[in-house]
């Protein structure tokens, strides 16, 4: 009887096998840098949920009426000044302050169903020393009162490099709601 011999791995299953793994990884490695990227865009959302919320209490505790201004990649808040008559930014508060967003993203602001043609810069707010003088007024696209209510909107935020998208919602009485990619309305 002659002895059977140990057979093992040849070269060429070894490199199957090391490059079966080397695909798995590189799947799963692209597939958590992309859960990486959905965060991002969902903490830019709430980071704007929150600041809505913190000027909507600053507007009931205080009595103050706040605005908001968006462009296509940024926005900022604005008070309403009763001495002056006119909207100013919001003094000794620099949490609302113009924010601007990375540069791959966009904002779609739709009010009433009606899309909002946004600039791509913030308006100059020219502060009027003289009432008498007739110059265009500064308007903010959203309002938030001292009551709690709030104008009711839709807001989109887009990732343009790979078209990745979250919402937010607000309703008249200043209710506010995330909505993730798959259940927006495109």
């Amino acid at each position: 009887m002659m002895p059977s011999r140990a057979r093992g791995f040849t070269l060429i299953e070894i490199l199957v096998a090391v490059v079966i793994i080397g695909i798995v990884m590189s799947v799963a490695v692209l597939s958590l840098s992309l859960v990486g990227d959905d965060r991002e865009i969902r903490q830019e959302a709430r980071r704007l949920i929150s600041l809505l919320e913190v000027a909507q209490n600053d507007a009931m505790l205080q009595g103050r009426e706040f605005g908001i201004e968006f462009t296509i990649n940024a926005y900022r808040f604005v008070e309403y000044d009763v001495e002056l008559n006119q909207w100013a930014d919001p003094p000794f508060d620099d949490s609302l302050r113009l924010w601007q967003l990375p540069e791959d993203y966009e904002i779609s602001l739709f009010i009433e169903d009606k899309r909002i043609l946004l600039d791509s810069e913030p308006k100059v707010i020219e502060y009027d020393e003289d009432p008498g003088l007739q110059r265009e007024q500064y308007a903010p696209h959203m309002l938030i009162f001292s009551s709690g209510d709030a104008t009711p909107f839709e807001l989109h935020l887009t990732r343009r490099l790979d078209d990745m998208r979250v919402a937010i919602t607000g309703d008249l009485l200043g209710n506010l709601e995330f909505v993730p990619d798959d259940e927006i309305d495109r």
